[in-house]
């Protein structure tokens, strides 16, 4: 094509939780290849990434997808380095050994969708509430589903995107969705929570929708609050495994409790209660099949023999996932 589109995707430095920031390069003669994508530069100083005496910060290309949704475009997830080069303080994917496949991630991404007028989740009436939990999930009919049509053409937006996007279910409180999201490696896991984050928030955007990834977004209420649960293997718990070894993984996450929470989201302490499916945020434990505990080990796994993944669900909705990732891969590794 003559020229392209190119939709640069980075976090900005907004503490303590980033949200997403994107801007459109034409280019000419553009080949599709990542490798063709050049640097960019931003005005940290209107992102909380820099000062205004000194506001330039980069973007570097890490991934592209074709933009299903335009035209001659692509989105291009980018991290943030500072002038000189070097990453910068908020760029939490350079964190990760780009190059370690070794472990696999699955996030399950859940989200509340948000009627601006009222600030409440889609199916809220004004001032008040619907019925109670226990139709919403995995729901179908206009008195539980909320928001569909948004969240139907974001999945078909991701796989026309080319994102390794898994499912989509109606979660547990009215308004509230989930997505999962498989690849085999932190960095690209991270790349495609993020994209996928972009196209749900593009998407909500085009109806008049607001995203919110807020851990508790509806407060001390009997209302489940949001996860990004973890799903994680490495190559000796695919192919060795082992009830010895799964439970040394296990009990290593014990000792490393607060080290999980800092680069766990943002406010969780109001979602893990110890109600609600999860386990309370000063506690620790692990269990076959177990929701409310902190790890939970999938009876699949148990069923294969010891081989396969373990589930983290203490994440929260507005986690980093590439944080998340490399906390995981660093606690796992002293297991052995």
């Amino acid at each position: 094509m003559s020229y392209a589109k190119l939709e640069y995707i980075w976090l900005d430095g907004y503490k303590p939780t980033q949200t997403l920031r994107s801007k459109t390069k034409v280019v000419h003669n553009f080949s599709g290849n990542l490798e063709d994508c050049p640097m960019w530069s931003f005005d940290g100083s209107s992102t909380e990434q820099a000062e205004g005496s000194s506001s330039d910060c980069l973007l570097k290309p890490v991934a592209i997808y074709p933009d299903p949704d335009r035209e001659f475009s692509y989105l291009v997830m980018t991290e943030v380095l500072n002038a000189d080069g070097t990453p910068h303080e908020s760029n939490g994917r350079a964190s990760i050994d780009e190059d370690d496949v070794d472990f696999w991630f699955g996030f399950e991404q859940e989200y509340f969708l948000i009627d601006p007028e009222t600030n409440l989740p889609l199916g809220f009436p004004a001032g008040g509430y619907p019925a109670p939990q226990g139709p919403y999930y995995c729901g179908v009919g206009g008195k539980s589903a909320y928001g569909r049509e948004i969240i139907e053409e974001h999945l078909d937006l991701c796989l026309k995107a080319g994102l390794n996007i898994e499912g989509i279910n109606a979660e547990v409180a009215a308004g509230q969705w989930e997505f999962q999201i498989f690849a085999k490696g932190a960095a690209q896991a991270g790349d495609e929570i993020w994209v996928g984050r972009y196209l749900i928030e593009r998407t909500a955007e085009k109806y008049g929708v607001a995203v919110d990834y807020h851990p508790k977004p509806l407060g001390d209420t009997d209302w489940n609050g949001s996860g990004m649960h973890a799903n994680f293997s490495n190559g000796k718990m695919r192919n060795e495994g082992g009830e010895a070894y799964f439970k040394a993984v296990c009990e290593a996450f014990g000792n490393f409790i607060q080290e999980h929470i800092d680069v766990y989201g943002a406010d969780n302490h109001m979602r893990l209660t110890g109600k609600h499916e999860t386990q309370s945020i000063d506690k620790y434990s692990y269990g076959v099949s177990d929701r409310g505990a902190s790890i939970r080990i999938p009876v699949g796994t148990v069923e294969d023999g010891w081989l396969g993944r373990l589930e983290d669900r203490r994440p929260a909705s507005n986690a980093d996932p590439y944080k998340v990732a490399a906390r995981i891969i660093k606690t796992v590794r002293t297991a052995g």
